[in-house]
């Protein structure tokens, strides 16, 4: 389909990125994705922590972390001391110019230095601020823990998130690596929306805060339901409401499936060859399969080891039962849906050649495909940030750099 002259929906939009490791990096890179121009704010020499986190691609004599390669798509790079006078008269150069900061700095240190969102607001009454820390930064809304550092895994501890995740017998444990980041990023994508949304209305930017702890509570809201209405708290793999909801092992690999309703359990007992266990007093509902476990699981499981994963897949799912294959990440590269879907795309960088990384969604069917620039080089675009969008002259971006106020690419 023709889409003539149309953008992708954020073109026109600039975006200072004040970020690190994942949840700044991956907002921005969401919006870059969107069609927005991000420039990531590194500080000379070391930049990003993730550009030196293994494991690395290598090429042209260099290494490149690939957390950072998947991250900051589509970005420009400029590297700036923000220590140095100099350098935080850059940033309020560019803040003047800006609809977006993202800052996942620690909380705080932006405001210590006179850099602040209601520092820059003075001379930009449209800018947004996005804020992404572990328990949040909006006034009147800041608790007893508002100024501590926080990962991933901190948020999703106190957000009740690994209470959940593993067996009785088992200690809590995490999901995916940097899965609070990353929510937390998206999260902070959506408020900026909101906000440039209102901007539209009333002229004014605003701050947006993106609270790990926050977001890690909002995705636990079935957790968060069941203790409001029940006064229920449930333990680690011993469901009460719901069963079978599990992953079960097939003669070449392993399956998921989910059974939320009678409707579907039927079709279960159907599919497994035990049509009896649809009026059996044991498996009437989801509460009494769940207290029944003992007596139905194994029935379960000796049907799927008597089974070919695929065989399994294509007989529940034409029996209306939901289910997949559990996947390793190779499975995923090979997948036909993920290939037809486009999901992974091809980056093209200039040292390590072509690689495959996760494209964000959503898909948009009246707007061009999202670019697929690479990671920037430290530094790369300083020159042409300081010169062409703030009016340096060549002289003074060398006089910069000398000083160590700014870094340059090679070749820039």
């Amino acid at each position: 389909m023709s889409t003539g002259n149309i953008t992708r929906p954020l073109e026109g939009i600039r975006v200072i990125g004040l970020e690190q490791y994942m949840a700044g990096p991956y907002c921005t890179m969401l919006l870059a994705d969107a069609g927005a121009e991000v420039i990531k704010i590194e500080r000379p020499g070391p930049g990003d922590p993730r550009r030196v986190m293994p494991p690395f691609a290598e090429g042209n004599g260099k290494k490149k972390g690939a957390g950072f390669m998947g991250y900051n798509r589509n970005k420009k790079s400029l590297a700036l001391n923000l220590r140095a006078p100099e350098g935080q008269e850059v940033f309020r150069k560019l803040a003047a110019s800006a609809d977006v900061v993202v800052e996942n700095l620690r909380p705080g240190a932006m405001a210590k230095q006179g850099l602040g969102f209601d520092d820059m607001r003075k001379t930009n009454k449209g800018l947004i601020w996005s804020v992404i820390s572990g328990f949040g930064q909006l006034e009147n809304y800041r608790g007893p823990y508002a100024n501590r550092p926080a990962f991933d895994i901190v948020a999703e501890a106190m957000g009740g998130i690994m209470h959940m995740v593993g067996f009785p017998d088992k200690p809590p444990s995490w999901t995916i690596y940097g899965m609070a980041d990353i929510y937390s990023g998206q999260i902070a994508a959506y408020g900026i929306m909101q906000a440039l949304f209102m901007r539209e209305r009333t002229g004014m930017g605003q701050l947006v805060d993106s609270s790990m702890l926050d977001n890690m509570i909002a995705l636990n809201e079935a957790q968060i339901s069941l203790y409001s209405v029940a006064g229920q708290v449930n333990t680690r793999g011993m469901p009460k409401n719901v069963w079978p909801r599990d992953a079960y092992e097939c003669s070449d690999g392993w399956l998921a499936v989910n059974v939320p309703d009678n409707i579907i359990w039927g079709r279960m007992a159907e599919t497994i060859g035990q049509p009896e266990l649809k009026d059996d007093e044991r498996a009437k509902d989801g509460a009494a399969r769940c207290q029944n476990i003992d007596f139905l699981q194994p029935k379960l499981e000796a049907w799927f080891k008597s089974q070919t994963r695929d065989a399994a897949v294509d007989e529940l799912n034409n029996a209306g039962v939901p289910c997949g294959p559990v996947y390793d990440t190779e499975d995923i590269f090979k997948d036909p849906q993920v290939q037809a879907r486009g999901i992974l795309v091809d980056i093209e960088d200039p040292d390590v050649g072509t690689l495959k990384f996760a494209r964000t969604g959503p898909y948009l069917g009246a707007a061009p495909e999202i670019a697929t620039n690479p990671a920037p080089d430290l530094g790369q675009h300083t020159r042409k940030i300081l010169e062409g969008i703030l009016g340096y002259s060549s002289g003074d971006v060398d006089g910069l750099a000398e000083a160590g106020v700014v870094q340059l690419a090679d070749g820039t």
